[in-house]
């Protein structure tokens, strides 16, 4: 009965899903993260290992993974960068980023896939503020009120109603992911704003479901200072988008490479795109 309803629910997903996980030290957790994902769903899973000084690269060959290794730690946004480069090489359709720390439950990819399956949406962010009080799971008070306040700024920057912009748990189709010029973007965290504001200036649909997090000491977390430096930096980006879409100051990060020219002419075929 189980294989029936397996086959059933990856029937309803006929594009090629593949899973990244950017990981960073990640060994301790892996392991489980790996384990609690819909497989059935899933076509391949991709672990970037951004110079970890465990033995997450080890656990990962043992997993069988496809597994590629930076030669030292470059950053969260140069992990993600790696990442969906190597998905889009797969031929993937939608990519699913899964922090390997098992902070955001793995278990609810299908409904992380399904606004994009059903085009709903190009983009899917999995929202710690939806729902269940976060703080009760064991976010930081001082994180929970900065997420709220930093979320307020880039709502009203953006032009969106979302209730988190900070999570790492996102969904992706690769036509969003080829629009957007990510190699301009930062090798930090704050890659992940970054995508936002992409996203935003080329259109792009995206949503959110509620994701209950956890909190236990082999997750990762950002301390104070991280956290500081990354709320200014958010804050510097909204300048910089304000400044780009009053046409004040254009930036080539926020303008699509595929959207800079038209195909005229194709395998002896001419036509507009």
């Amino acid at each position: 009965m189980q294989v029936n309803v397996q086959s059933e629910q990856r029937n309803r997903c006929e594009k090629k899903v593949v899973v990244v996980m950017p990981a960073y030290n990640a060994a301790r957790t892996l392991r489980m993260t790996y384990a609690d994902l819909p497989h059935d769903m899933v076509d391949l899973v991709i672990l970037v290992d951004d110079g970890s000084k465990d033995e997450t690269v080890r656990i990962a060959r043992e997993l069988g993974l496809e597994l590629f290794v930076h030669n030292r730690n470059y950053g969260y946004g140069a992990n993600q960068k790696t990442c969906y480069r190597e998905a889009l090489r797969a031929a993937a359709d939608i990519v699913v980023m899964v922090h390997p720390d098992y902070q955001y439950d793995p278990t609810l990819l299908p409904q992380m896939v399904a606004p994009i399956e059903s085009g709903q949406a190009d983009i899917v962010f999995g929202s710690r503020l939806l729902g269940a009080d976060p703080m009760k799971q064991g976010m930081p008070w001082w994180k929970y009120v900065s997420n709220r306040f930093l979320t307020w700024v880039e709502n009203r920057a953006f032009g969106l109603n979302l209730s988190e912009f900070h999570t790492g748990y996102r969904a992706y189709t690769a036509e969003a992911l080829q629009s957007m010029n990510l190699a301009t973007n930062s090798d930090k965290f704050i890659f992940d704003q970054e995508v936002v504001a992409q996203a935003v200036t080329l259109g792009l649909k995206i949503t959110e479901i509620a994701v209950p997090t956890r909190y236990f000491p082999q997750a990762s977390s950002a301390s104070f200072l991280q956290s500081s430096r990354y709320g200014l930096s958010i804050l510097y980006l909204v300048m910089k988008y304000g400044l780009h879409k009053s046409g004040i100051r254009r930036s080539r990060q926020f303008e699509s490479l595929s959207r800079r020219y038209r195909i005229e002419k194709r395998a002896g075929l001419s036509r507009a795109v």
